[in-house]
């Protein structure tokens, strides 16, 4: 879920606000926003415990203990949002080019930061290329794998799992990282599709004969499968490299809250509740957001955000002066962006411009 500091396409952006009793549900992550629009009043209770036992919970706090950031001063809150690549299962190994690829990779990350007032957001993506310094992480079996220095940023989650990946982001920022939720592939396909599909303004022509993809520029309506190959393409636009589909990511995803937030899905409770399926089925949250309960109450403190405000940003990053397929963190903008973060204050212009840029 590659570096243009895109905004939502034509429909999200011509599309009329509807009322507030409408726009119930998250405007940040796609399995929250969802959720939330089944686990409202007069749902059957065994509907609601099948959905609720859906959601797969990772216990944070424990896997991390105390050494971590301080939470923010004020009561704004931080988002760790993952996109998984797994290749567990046959469904998730024929999406996205999987082929004989095995093993799982955090192929989108994105650290959503919602402010104090929790009336806008920003969306920092990570490029998976990224070269960092993995900490020192305990792996499920209880073993410890030492840290290391300049790893690629997708590998952590291969090698260790979400925890790590929590360790390793929060070590790299300086920032808490509050909760953190997580879709997969065959999740994602479906969560398109059960909603009709996306409307995306393609930026230009894009021909990608690894996945198969080939759009004109221009308004498209996408579905499940096109709008996988389509945040994941990275041979068919700019430099071939991870930074050039994260702009294609930012679009997608407010393309597809903003589709999401304009139908009638609590007036619609059966195509809610295949919405809801889909999503729970591929959601994976930290263990205080694992439930509908605990996920609606987050919901609906956030009902203020609207995908149309969030701002989306690349980590700042410069291409590696030993490997050029690879990037690192950019100073000092990249250390101003997790500052103001951290700090619940305004990101400052300079800190969202990146030297390697994908195009």
């Amino acid at each position: 879920m590659s570096n243009d500091e895109t905004t939502p396409g034509p429909r999200a952006s011509r599309r009329a606000a509807k009322p507030r009793k409408r726009r119930r549900g998250l405007k940040i992550t796609l399995g929250v926003l969802l959720v939330l629009l089944l686990a409202t009043g007069g749902t059957l209770y065994w509907l609601y415990s099948q959905l609720d036992g859906n959601i797969k919970g990772v216990d944070i706090n424990k896997a991390l203990g105390e050494d971590r950031p301080e939470k923010l001063p004020t009561s704004g809150q931080n988002l760790l949002v993952l996109g998984s690549d797994s290749r567990a299962g046959a469904e998730n190994k024929e999406l996205g080019g999987g082929g004989s690829v095995g093993g799982a990779r955090s192929d989108t990350a994105m650290v959503v930061h919602i402010p104090e007032g929790r009336s806008k957001a920003v969306a920092v993506s990570i490029p998976r290329d990224t070269l960092v310094t993995r900490p020192e992480c305990v792996k499920d079996d209880g073993s410890t794998l030492a840290g290391k220095e300049r790893v690629m940023f997708n590998s952590v989650y291969a090698q260790v799992g979400p925890a790590c990946v929590v360790k390793t982001v929060e070590k790299m920022s300086g920032v808490r990282v509050d909760h953190y939720l997580e879709i997969n592939f065959a999740g994602f396909k479906d969560l398109v599709d059960a909603i009709g599909g996306v409307t995306v303004d393609v930026p230009q022509d894009i021909d990608d004969k690894a996945s198969g993809l080939s759009l004109t520029a221009g308004p498209q309506k996408l579905n499940g499968t096109e709008s996988l190959a389509y945040v994941r393409t990275r041979h068919g636009i700019g430099d071939g490299s991870d930074l050039g589909r994260i702009g294609l990511q930012q679009q997608f995803l407010m393309a597809l809250l903003s589709e999401v937030k304009s139908q009638d899905l609590l007036g619609s409770p059966t195509n809610s509740y295949k919405i809801a399926k889909s999503a729970t089925q591929s959601l994976t949250t930290d263990s205080g957001l694992a439930s509908l309960t605990s996920l609606a109450e987050f919901a609906r403190s956030m009902n203020g955000v609207d995908p149309a405000s969030m701002e989306t940003i690349m980590l700042p990053v410069a291409y590696d002066k030993i490997d050029p397929n690879r990037v690192i963190a950019s100073e000092p903008q990249s250390g101003q962006l997790w500052k103001a973060i951290r700090e619940d204050t305004t990101i400052p212009e300079e800190a969202k411009k990146s030297p390697a840029t994908g195009g």
